[in-house]
C-alpha cells in the first residue's frame, strides 16, 4: 500500500514537472535566436500586393499572390536590422507560403548588396515543442508511470532504429534481413517489457507477435514465389540507393510487428485478466474467450491499417490523378506496395488470434496469485 502511494505521488510531481518545464521551454523557443548558426528574423509587417487566379492544361485551379514582407533580423551581426522582401506564394501552398506578422522565418542576406535578402522558411521550432509538451502532458496526466514507460520504449526504440539506419548506410545493406530482423525482435522485447515488466503475460504477448509476424511474412514470400511477384511494383521506390526489394520486405516486417503486438497485447491482457477474476476457468475456455476476443478487436484494426494506407498516400494520388494519369496508372505506382503491405499485416493480425489465444490458454498459471 505504501508503495503504490508513492509510486502515485511520485509520477504526480513527475506530471506537474513536466507541465512547468514544458511550458517554460516552448516559451524560450521564441526567444532562442542566438542558438541557430542560420539568421532568424522576425515578420513584423505584411501588405498584400496581388490575387491572380490561374487555371493550367488539367483544370487545376490555383491563385498566385505576392506580398511585401518586412522583418527584424534577431541575431547574429545583423540584429536589429530591417528588411523589406517580395514574397510569392500560390493558395495551394505545395511549394511555398504566406507569411503573417509574428512568424519567425530563417533568411539569408548576401555579403553583396547588389542581391536580395530571401526568406528560407519558416522557424518551426514552436509548434513542434508545443506539439511535443502537449502529447508527453496529456500521456503523463492521464497514464502516470505506466505512460512513462510507454514513452520510455518509444525514445528507445527510436534510438535502436537510429542506429540501425547509421549501420545500413555504412555497409550499404549488406546486411539488411539480419540487421532490421534482428532490430524487430529487440522492439518487441523493449516494448513488452517496459510496458508489461518482466512477467509471463509478457512472454506469452512476446511469443504471439513474433509468430504471428513471422507466420505472415513466410505466407508473404510464399505466395510472392508462386506468382513470381506480378504486379508489386518496386520500381514506385525509384529514389531509393538500394535493392528496393529488400527494403519493402523489412518495411514489411516492421509494419505488421506494430499491428500484430497491439492486437496480441489485447488479447492476452484480456485473457489474464479473465484469469484473474476466474481462477477456475479451464484452458479450452480461455481458448474461446480469446478467439472470441480476437474477433471483435481484428475488424476496427483491419480497418486502422487501412485508414493509414490510404492517409499515406491520399495526396499523392490526388496529385496523381489531377495531371492526367489513369487510376490503373495511379494505384500500381503509388498505392500498390502500401495496399500489399496491409494486406500482409491483415494476415498477420488474423493469425494472431489464435496464436495468442492458444499459448495464453497453454501458458497462463493455473491461479493468478502464481503469475
Amino acid at each position: 500500500m505504501l508503495q503504490q502511494r508513492m509510486k502515485r505521488s511520485w509520477g504526480l510531481w513527475l506530471t506537474i514537472v513536466v507541465v512547468i518545464v514544458g511550458l517554460i521551454g516552448v516559451g524560450l523557443t521564441r526567444k532562442n535566436a542566438a542558438w541557430y548558426q542560420q539568421t532568424v528574423a522576425q515578420v513584423t509587417k505584411v501588405q498584400a500586393i496581388q490575387h491572380t487566379a490561374t487555371t493550367d492544361e488539367f483544370q487545376n485551379k490555383d491563385v498566385d499572390a505576392s506580398q511585401w514582407v518586412t522583418i527584424k533580423v534577431l541575431n547574429h551581426q545583423h540584429q536589429g536590422r530591417t528588411y523589406r522582401i517580395k514574397n510569392s506564394y500560390t493558395k495551394s501552398g505545395a511549394m511555398d507560403q504566406a507569411y503573417r506578422v509574428g512568424d519567425q522565418v530563417f533568411v539569408r542576406i548576401p555579403k553583396s548588396a547588389s542581391r536580395a535578402v530571401t526568406i528560407q522558411g519558416l522557424k518551426r521550432d514552436t509548434a513542434l515543442a508545443f506539439v511535443a509538451w502537449l502529447a508527453l502532458a496529456l500521456l503523463l496526466l492521464i497514464m502516470r508511470f505506466s505512460g512513462l514507460m510507454a514513452l520510455l520504449s518509444v525514445t528507445l526504440n527510436a534510438v535502436l532504429f537510429y542506429g540501425a539506419i547509421q549501420i545500413d548506410l555504412m555497409t550499404n545493406g549488406g546486411h539488411l534481413y539480419t540487421l532490421f530482423g534482428g532490430l524487430a525482435i529487440i522492439f518487441a522485447v523493449l516494448t513488452l517489457w517496459l510496458v508489461l515488466g518482466f512477467s509471463r503475460q509478457m512472454l506469452v504477448t512476446l511469443g504471439a507477435t513474433v509468430a504471428g509476424t513471422g507466420l505472415a511474412v513466410i505466407i508473404s514470400l510464399i505466395v510472392f514465389a508462386v506468382t513470381k511477384e506480378r504486379g508489386v511494383t518496386y520500381e514506385a521506390m525509384q529514389y531509393v540507393t538500394q535493392v528496393p526489394r529488400p527494403l519493402f520486405l523489412v518495411e514489411t516486417v516492421l509494419g505488421s510487428l506494430g499491428a500484430v503486438m497491439d492486437e496480441s497485447t489485447d488479447i492476452v491482457a484480456s485473457l489474464f485478466q479473465l484469469r484473474e477474476e476466474r481462477p477456475d476457468v479451464t484452458a479450452n475456455q480461455i481458448f474461446k474467450s480469446g478467439l472470441t476476443i480476437g474477433r471483435s478487436i481484428m475488424g476496427p484494426l483491419i480497418n486502422v491499417l487501412f485508414l493509414i494506407f490510404m492517409a499515406d498516400t491520399f495526396a499523392m494520388t490526388l496529385l496523381y490523378l489531377r495531371n492526367g494519369n489513369n487510376w490503373g496508372y495511379t494505384f500500381s505506382m503509388n498505392m500498390s506496395l502500401g495496399m500489399v503491405q496491409s494486406l500482409i499485416s491483415g494476415i498477420g493480425i488474423v493469425l494472431a488470434i489464435p496464436v495468442a489465444s492458444w499459448l495464453a490458454s497453454r501458458l497462463m498459471p493455473r491461479k493468478a496469485a502464481q503469475a
